[in-house]
């Protein structure tokens, strides 16, 4: 398994309002709970200050593939009614931190227990 992020947004059946105010809100939140049981969706949550707006959302994603993915968000009982649409899924690669995944999580990535950074070790610039 592999790990990837995947942001989501408000699409064009968003009603004005926050999140709490969409319609379909208490089924929403049992399909992501559903996910987050199966091992599927590890963390989830609206990204600062859109919560009560056109929302965008960051899930990070234990995976088989980005198909996988996208064939699971499809249950999503917001899909069908363009209250939300999935913006971009692209795979992460944990560089600090990981050793605060669970150790489930941390055995679907297929590496070793993941271990901290120590002090001396520096992530390589990325280019831009």
């Amino acid at each position: 398994m592999s790990l990837y992020a995947v942001t989501r947004e408000a699409g064009p059946g968003w009603t004005s309002g926050g999140i709490f105010e969409q319609p379909g809100v208490s089924e929403h939140a049992a399909f992501l709970n559903k996910l987050a049981a199966e091992g599927l969706l590890l963390f989830g949550g609206p990204l600062a200050g859109t919560e009560n707006g056109r929302v965008r959302a960051l899930l990070i994603v234990s995976a088989e593939s980005e198909a996988e993915i996208h064939r699971r968000i499809a249950d999503d009982p917001w899909v069908p009614t363009e209250q939300l649409r999935t913006v971009s899924i692209e795979p992460w690669k944990i560089l600090v931190g990981a050793e605060r995944l669970p150790a489930s999580a941390a055995r679907r990535q297929n590496s070793p227990e993941p271990q901290p950074m120590s002090r001396t070790e520096v992530p390589a610039p990325i280019d831009r």
